[in-house]
């Protein structure tokens, strides 16, 4: 299965960090993955906004893995910041985990999550 990038040049080409829209040809599974949260194993979410934004990514990773696919499968995220200071460190986060890899993506703000000591939540769409 092939991914393709759809960003028009009319709309000023492929932004920097995402892709306006990702086309997944068929016959593809599609995995979706529900809001993951930056906690451990154990249930704990650091106070840390990177390492919770990592933790999270990972949790992502995780159930790639369990499905057989991986990062370069993601064809669309929604992340949910509550911190608009925390943007920068999610930017550098994303960065490192993504690499080249150009998912469709809506990031907006929100009052808050579930609990108050979780800063950052990501759902994700994959299809291979």
């Amino acid at each position: 299965m092939s991914l393709i990038k759809v960003n028009p040049a009319s709309m000023g080409g492929e932004p920097g960090t995402y892709s306006n829209g990702l086309m997944a040809e068929a016959p593809a599974r599609t995995l979706y993955i529900a809001g993951q949260i930056g906690i451990d194993a154990k249930g704990v979410a650091s106070s840390d906004f990177g390492e919770q934004c990592r933790q999270t990514w990972s949790n992502i990773e995780a159930i790639l893995a369990e499905a057989g696919m991986g990062i370069e499968n993601i064809v669309k995220t929604t992340i949910f910041l509550v911190d608009r200071a925390d943007y920068p460190a999610f930017v550098e986060v994303r960065k490192g985990v993504l690499k080249t890899h150009k998912p469709a993506s809506t990031l907006v703000y929100v009052s808050g999550l579930v609990k108050p000591e979780w800063k950052v939540e990501i759902e994700a769409i994959a299809a291979k």
